[in-house]
């Protein structure tokens, strides 16, 4: 969908609110560029920095993520906690660690969130996992539903493969609180022990850091209280210096899992470029905390804005929004209207309705709209395929506030003419 959308994008006339790109003036060019000089110009300390790299990561760029770890407040940690873990770096971002995962584990069931990382729980699948997808509440995934749906596997439950937990949800941006942190490593210990294995929990702190409500957190890293050795993160510096650096590293105990997944990076040609590893590096132990406040900041004031702008000229329709504390996405859930690629929302946004007087001329299309309808956000084994039909995420991260606001007007819009009602706009 988004591909056959962007082969005729126009830029500065459509508006696109679902790619999930960070905006581009969060990323510190002239920082970037000062660290690819230092690097380059200090070949002692960054050591070939631009030939072969290995498969576990830069050293530099190790430590430098451990110190940055224990310097963040991010609940527990200190140098002695992450030291007692080991940190590998992926070969090409997160999403490299996520398909790692997929590829030294054996197939089997996946507990994640519904609405889920759609993304992830696409290629999940294709890799032969199944999706067990647990409804979500303001605290994120919910204890009382996945202990229901376990007791329903029966003895299928031996068939969990790991937990897959983002702590600020892809795509609502609902926090994990502390409290379902904790609960969740308790459950996966607890069925551990009772299967006499280990099951693993990974918490993916994409949008850890893009916390940017100051009335959000701070939130509490379960590395410190694993006992039983089956808590990693994964985490990534994409959202907060560049994507293009593709940096992602998982942290956790050391044993066959670590050692499994730096042979997968192996074979996929070591982890990301070793100059771009040493960049990130030196940017971390200079530039982070103020590059991070900047960037949150940035977000913040988008943040407000859009809210303000959906409940303005969407409320009325909608039943509910999420996000807005971190990350850069809303979630809406419509009351009656429904957003899926087949509908006249989706239709009246794309410029599809085949009414010309809504559409403009084939050749001159009005501006339109991209979103991502919520129909992909959820399972559809799950228990929220009829609200998803009624559901979207836009994203407030790479376009920047007034085509945003000029795009929720739209919405408005189009929800009007789902609804039966002559467009206000048309």
């Amino acid at each position: 969908m988004m591909e056959d959308f962007a082969t005729d994008f126009r830029d500065g006339v459509d508006i696109n609110l679902g790619i999930g790109y960070v905006n581009e003036k969060t990323i510190p060019v002239a920082l970037l560029t000062e660290a690819a000089q230092a690097v380059a110009g200090d070949p002692v300390k960054y050591r070939q920095a631009f030939n072969y790299g290995g498969p576990a990561g830069s050293a530099n760029l190790v430590k430098s993520l451990r110190g940055f770890l224990a310097g963040t407040g991010n609940g527990g940690f200190d140098e002695a906690t992450v030291a007692r873990r080991r940190l590998i770096i992926g070969p090409c971002g997160a999403t490299s660690v996520l398909d790692g995962l997929t590829d030294v584990m054996a197939p089997g069931l996946v507990v994640t969130s519904d609405p889920m990382y759609y993304i992830y729980c696409d290629a999940l699948e294709r890799k032969g996992f199944e999706v067990l997808a647990v409804l979500e509440d303001e605290e994120g995934i919910s204890v009382a539903a996945l202990e229901s749906k376990l007791h329903a596997l029966g003895g299928g439950i031996d068939r969990i493969a790991f937990f897959y937990l983002v702590t600020v949800n892809n795509p609502t941006c609902t926090i994990l609180s502390n409290g379902r942190r904790r609960a969740l490593l308790e459950l996966a210990a607890r069925l551990s022990r009772e299967q006499g294995r280990q099951i693993p929990i990974f918490y993916d702190l994409a949008y850890e850091l893009l916390v940017h409500d100051p009335l959000a957190g701070p939130f509490v890293s379960m590395l410190p209280e694993d006992a039983a050795g089956i808590a990693y993160e994964i985490g990534t510096l994409s959202k907060v210096l560049a994507p293009a650096l593709r940096i992602g590293y998982l942290l956790g105990p050391d044993g066959p899992l670590m050692n499994a997944m730096v042979q997968r990076t192996s074979d996929a040609g070591f982890s990301a470029p070793l100059f771009v590893q040493e960049m990130a590096g030196y940017l971390l132990d200079r530039h982070a905390a103020g590059q991070i406040r900047a960037v949150n900041a940035g977000y913040r004031t988008k943040a407000l804005a859009v809210r303000k702008a959906i409940e303005l000229s969407l409320g009325d329709f909608l039943d509910e929004c999420r996000g807005g504390s971190a990350g850069f996405y809303y979630y809406l859930t419509f009351r009656d209207v429904e957003t899926h690629p087949s509908s006249s929302f989706f239709k009246f946004l794309t410029r599809s309705t085949g009414d010309p007087a809504l559409d403009g001329p084939l050749e001159n299309r009005r501006p339109r709209v991209m979103y991502i309808p919520g129909e992909y956000c959820v399972h559809p084994l799950g228990d929220l395929v009829a609200q998803g039909r009624r559901q979207l995420r836009l994203s407030y991260g790479f376009e920047d506030v007034p085509a945003i606001l000029r795009a929720i007007v739209w919405m408005r819009e189009a929800a009007e003419y789902a609804c039966g009602r002559d467009p206000a706009g048309a």
